[in-house]
C-alpha cells in the first residue's frame, strides 16, 4: 500500500488537486464556433426519388386493375336509358332508380323495391355491374372449387382407372347434362309459376274462420323475415317463397325506416311476391300464399352476390327553400334550435304514427323537430325524405341529430272548424243565404229533409222555418239515446199502487248491497 502524504505536509501548502487554469477566450465572438452537423432526416414511407425529373408524367395505371371501394372518389354522371349492356342482361336507369334486366325475368330486378327514392339519380359511385353471378357456370357460384364425391376421393386414394362401358357412359353424360340445366335454372331463374295470374293462384277468398286458424298458430312462432332498413330486397322474394315450401302463412316482422309508410311496403310485397298480406298488426304482417300454391313449380330468382353501392341524389335541404330568402330560413333554423321536439325515435323501432304525429304538431307550430339521436344519419335522412313527401313538408336541418321541418307556404288545416252558424259569413243577404248555409250544413253533416210535394210550393219563409226546426230535431236526435222500457206482468187482486210498493220491495231485495238500481236495469 502506498503511503498517503498530506496537502498539509508539503512545503509552501501547495494543493496538487487544484482546478485547470481558466479559458479566458471561451465568450470570445472572434474565436472560430465547431462545425455543427445537419440533423438525421425523418425516414419516409414513400420517399419521392430525386433523379426523376419534376416536369415529367407518370404514366396512367391501367383502368381494370384498378379497385373501386367506397373511399374511392368515382364519380360518373348518369345518362339515360341503358347504361352498360351485356346481351339480354343490362343495367336501366330510369325514375324508379337503377334496375337490372334478364332474360326472362317476370320484372325489372332491383335492390331494393320498397326503399329506393322516387328521384332520379345524379351519378355513380362505381362502375355499373350486374350484382349477379355469370350465366356460363355449371353450377351457383360459391367462391371455391365443388367438392369431390366420395367415389373420387376413393379413386384418388387407390389410384386406380375403371373402365365404364359405353352405355354408362353415355347414361352418366346425359345426367351431368341433366344436373347442368337445373343449376343454370338456379343462376338465370325459373318463372314458370308466372305464366299463371295472380287471382288463379289466391283462388277463392278465405273466410274470417280460415284467416283466424291460420293466423293463430303463427303468433307465437319465430320462424319469420326480418325486413329491416333497406326493406324488400330482392334476395327476400326467394326466401319468402322457401317460407311458403312448409307453411301457407309467412310472417314478415318490419322495424325502423320502412314502417314509415307500411301501405308502400304491403303493395310491393303483394305485387312482388304475388300472394295476399290477410292480417296486419303494427309492423307485423302475414302473407297468405294462396289456394293454389305449387311449391314445386315456385319462382326461383337468381340471388344478388353483393350490395350495389348507392348512387348519388340530389340534396334533402337547400339553403334558400322554395318560398324562402336565404335570411328567412337562416332565421327559421336559429328558430329551430330553442323548440322542444315533439318525440325521440327509437332505433329499430315502429314509426306508424310518426306521420300523423307531425301533422298534429302543425297545427299548433309552423316548425316541427324530431330528435333522433342514436340512429344512423343515413337512417334519420331517410325518414327525413319519407316525411317530405308524406306530410308533406320541407326540410330544413339535420343539425344534432335532429330532423327540423317546416310545413311551408301552401299548408292547410286538417281539423274541421266548428260547425257553428252563428260564426259562419253569410253570403248574400236576406233568407236567401241564411237558407244556402242550413243547406250547407246539412249535406256536410249527411242529414237530409224529406219534403212533401204541397212544402215544396210554399213560400221561402215558411220553408225557412220547416228547415230550422228540422236542424233542431236532428241535433236532439244525434245527442240522444234509446230508451229501454221494462214491463212486467202483475196479478189483478192487487191495486196500481200496491204493484208499485211490491216493485219496489222486490227491487230492494234484490239489488245486492253497495250497488245502484241503474246497474241492475241495465243488466236486465
Amino acid at each position: 500500500m502506498p503511503p498517503t502524504i498530506l496537502a498539509g505536509a508539503l512545503p509552501g501548502g501547495v494543493n496538487i488537486f487544484s482546478s485547470p487554469p481558466p479559458n479566458p477566450g471561451i465568450n470570445d465572438p472572434c474565436m472560430p464556433k465547431p462545425p455543427s452537423f445537419p440533423p438525421i432526416p425523418i425516414r419516409r414511407r414513400n420517399p419521392t426519388p430525386n433523379n426523376t425529373p419534376t416536369g415529367s408524367n407518370k404514366p396512367n395505371p391501367n383502368p381494370a386493375l384498378k379497385s373501386t371501394h367506397r373511399r374511392t372518389k368515382y364519380y360518373k354522371p348518369v345518362t339515360d336509358d341503358v347504361i352498360q349492356a351485356d346481351g339480354d342482361r343490362a343495367v336501366v336507369i330510369s325514375d324508379s332508380g337503377v334496375s337490372y334486366l334478364l332474360p326472362g325475368a317476370p320484372f325489372e330486378f332491383q335492390f331494393s323495391y320498397s326503399e329506393t327514392p322516387k328521384v332520379k339519380p345524379i351519378a355513380f359511385r362505381e362502375p355499373a355491374f350486374l350484382p349477379f353471378g355469370p350465366p356460363t357456370m355449371s353450377r351457383p357460384w360459391t367462391g371455391k372449387a365443388p367438392l369431390k364425391s366420395k367415389k373420387e376421393k376413393e379413386l384418388k386414394r387407390q389410384k386406380r382407372v375403371r373402365l365404364v362401358p359405353s352405355s354408362q357412359s353415355e347414361e352418366k353424360e346425359e345426367s351431368e347434362k341433366k344436373m347442368v340445366m337445373e343449376t343454370s335454372r338456379q343462376i338465370t331463374g325459373n318463372y314458370r309459376m308466372h305464366r299463371r295470374s295472380r287471382e288463379e293462384i289466391l283462388g277463392k277468398p278465405l273466410s274470417k274462420s280460415e284467416i283466424r286458424a291460420l293466423v293463430k298458430p303463427c303468433l307465437s312462432r319465430n320462424r319469420q323475415v326480418n325486413l329491416g332498413r333497406d326493406g324488400l330486397i330482392h334476395n327476400m322474394l326467394e326466401l319468402i317463397h322457401s317460407h311458403w315450401r312448409r307453411h301457407e302463412i309467412c310472417k314478415v316482422r318490419c322495424r325502423g325506416v320502412p314502417t314509415l309508410d307500411m301501405d308502400n311496403v304491403c303493395h310491393h310485397l303483394e305485387e312482388k311476391t304475388r300472394g295476399k298480406i290477410i292480417h296486419r298488426v303494427g309492423g307485423v304482417i302475414y302473407l297468405y300464399r294462396g289456394r293454389n300454391y305449387d311449391p314445386l313449380n315456385r319462382p326461383r330468382y337468381p340471388v344478388m352476390l353483393w350490395k350495389p353501392a348507392a348512387p348519388v341524389y340530389p340534396k334533402l335541404i337547400q339553403e334558400a327553400p322554395v318560398g324562402l330568402t336565404k335570411v328567412e330560413a337562416d332565421k327559421l333554423r336559429n328558430d329551430g334550435k330553442k323548440l322542444l321536439p315533439i318525440c325521440k325515435l327509437a332505433k329499430n323501432g315502429i314509426y306508424v304514427d310518426l306521420v300523423q304525429n307531425v301533422r298534429d304538431a302543425f297545427e299548433g307550430s309552423s316548425l316541427v323537430k324530431i330528435n333522433c339521436k342514436g340512429l344512423e344519419p343515413s337512417d334519420y335522412k331517410k325518414i327525413g325524405a319519407k316525411l317530405k313527401d308524406l306530410v308533406p313538408c320541407v326540410l330544413m336541418s339535420f343539425d344534432d341529430e335532429q330532423i327540423l321541418i317546416w310545413r311551408g307556404n301552401d299548408w292547410k288545416s286538417t281539423t274541421p272548424s266548428p260547425n257553428l252558424i252563428s260564426n259562419r259569413k253569410i253570403s248574400g243577404t236576406g233568407n236567401a243565404g241564411k237558407l244556402r248555409v242550413l243547406w250547407k250544413s246539412a249535406i256536410d253533416a249527411k242529414k237530409a229533409l224529406l219534403l212533401d210535394d204541397e212544402s215544396v210550393a210554399v213560400s221561402p219563409d215558411l220553408l225557412l222555418e220547416k228547415v230550422e226546426q228540422f236542424e233542431s230535431v236532428s241535433q236532439a236526435t244525434a245527442h240522444s239515446y234509446t230508451a229501454r222500457i221494462l214491463v212486467e206482468k202483475k196479478e189483478n187482486n192487487f191495486s196500481s199502487e200496491d204493484d208499485e210498493f211490491l216493485l219496489v220491495e222486490e227491487e230492494k231485495t234484490k239489488i245486492p248491497f253497495g250497488s245502484l238500481g241503474v246497474d241492475q236495469i241495465t243488466r236486465q
